[in-house]
């Protein structure tokens, strides 16, 4: 059976001018082109915009998940896959929401106390116009992890990289939410956090052990890095690397 792009639109709720450059670029080609020149989907194209509708919801962008796409053998085993990064994505978005819960009910309570609680900046984005690659530069002596990072963002988009960098700041913000609600560096809430900055990277290529404590000292002893997160909260910057180094001891052994 095979369904006009019309129908597809409707039923995916993707817009059929979506489908169209999904085709152009060589990500979702149709099973065929009538004579009228529509353009119809089978099912296993209906398969496959599903998996690119799932990584675009896990945030990865249009180049990368052609790869991801273009690499895969067993089409049940990568949904299987991408069922399991569904699950995490829930789990800390769960985990997170009660974190800021008890955020609000404690800044209720220290209001009504006359305490004070961590303030907390929120940039709009603080990392504008600073690329992944660059922030990497500071690992010295981690030379493929940089380069990795360094090859995969180097055909972004201009989109593409403003929601990196946003999505960074973002991070950070989270985290220093954690911060604030008192939470220590390895609760299950702020090591979802930092498994979802993994994921991210792992993008680019999972890092070892070694390498993200790395990350995690840089933090704190970068003097630059060092002084953006103490811009967002008072002991970020240690927070994290306490975080990271509580992750990499039961994550990545």
């Amino acid at each position: 059976m095979a369904w006009p792009i019309a129908e597809v639109a409707r039923m995916s709720g993707v817009t059929a001018r979506t489908l169209r450059h999904y085709d152009d670029i060589g990500l979702l080609p149709p099973a065929r082109i009538g004579a009228n020149g529509h353009r119809y989907y089978e099912e296993r194209q209906l398969l496959r915009l599903q998996q690119v509708l799932v990584l675009r919801a896990l945030g990865l962008g249009l180049p990368e998940i052609g790869r991801i796409l273009a690499a895969q053998v067993d089409e049940l085993e990568a949904l299987r896959g991408h069922h399991r990064r569904l699950l995490a994505e829930r789990d800390r978005l769960d985990a997170l929401a009660g974190t800021v819960a008890r955020t609000i009910t404690e800044l209720e309570q220290s209001r009504k106390d006359g305490t004070d609680m961590i303030t907390i900046s929120r940039p709009e984005n603080l990392f504008e116009g600073i690329r992944s690659a660059q922030c990497m530069k500071v690992l010295h002596g981690f030379p493929e992890l940089v380069g990795a990072v360094e090859r995969r963002t180097a055909a972004w988009s201009e989109a593409e990289i403003e929601a990196d960098e946003r999505e960074r700041t973002a991070q950070m913000i989270r985290l220093a939410e954690l911060l604030g609600a008192g939470l220590p560096a390895d609760a299950d809430a702020v090591q979802a956090e930092i498994d979802a900055q993994y994921r991210t990277l792992a993008r680019s290529r999972a890092a070892t052990a070694e390498e993200y404590r790395a990350i995690g000292r840089c933090c704190v002893e970068n003097e630059h890095w060092h002084a953006v997160y103490e811009s967002i909260a008072p002991g970020l910057a240690a927070y994290q690397r306490a975080a990271i180094e509580a992750y990499a001891a039961t994550r990545l052994r």
